[in-house]
C-alpha cells in the first residue's frame, strides 16, 4: 500500500511524504503506482520550475519514499495551489482504490 501523509501548517498544505508500493499489479504494470508517481513528481517539478520557493526533498528509491516540504517562511500562492492540486489528484485515485492508496494528514 502507498501511504501519503499531507503536511499542513495553518490549514495550508506545505509538504507531503509518500512511501510504499501499491502492489496493484506487477512492477511496470501497476497503474496506481504510476498515477501516484506522476502526480508527486510533477508537483515537485512544477514547484521547482514555476516558483522561487525553497524546499527540501529526500528520496529513497529502494523504499519508494519521497519526502517533500516547502521551507519558505511565506510560500507562494502558486506552490500552495500546486500542493492542493496534488491532494486533489491523489484523492481522486484513492476513492476507487482505498486498498492500494491511503491519504493521511498531519499538522506541522
Amino acid at each position: 500500500m502507498i501511504r501519503v501523509t499531507i503536511r499542513k501548517k495553518e490549514n495550508e498544505i506545505v509538504g507531503f511524504r509518500s512511501e510504499g508500493h501499491a502492489e496493484y499489479d506487477d512492477s511496470g504494470k501497476d497503474i496506481i503506482c504510476a498515477a501516484v508517481s506522476t502526480l508527486v513528481i510533477n508537483t515537485i517539478n512544477s514547484i521547482d520550475q514555476f516558483t522561487d520557493d525553497e524546499y527540501e526533498v529526500n528520496e529513497d528509491e529502494n523504499n519508494a519514499l519521497i519526502d517533500f516540504c516547502l521551507t519558505s517562511d511565506k510560500p507562494s500562492r502558486e506552490s500552495l495551489v500546486l500542493l492542493k492540486s496534488l491532494w486533489l489528484g491523489l484523492s481522486a485515485v484513492s476513492v476507487q482504490n482505498t486498498e492500494y492508496l491511503r491519504i493521511l494528514s498531519e499538522e506541522v
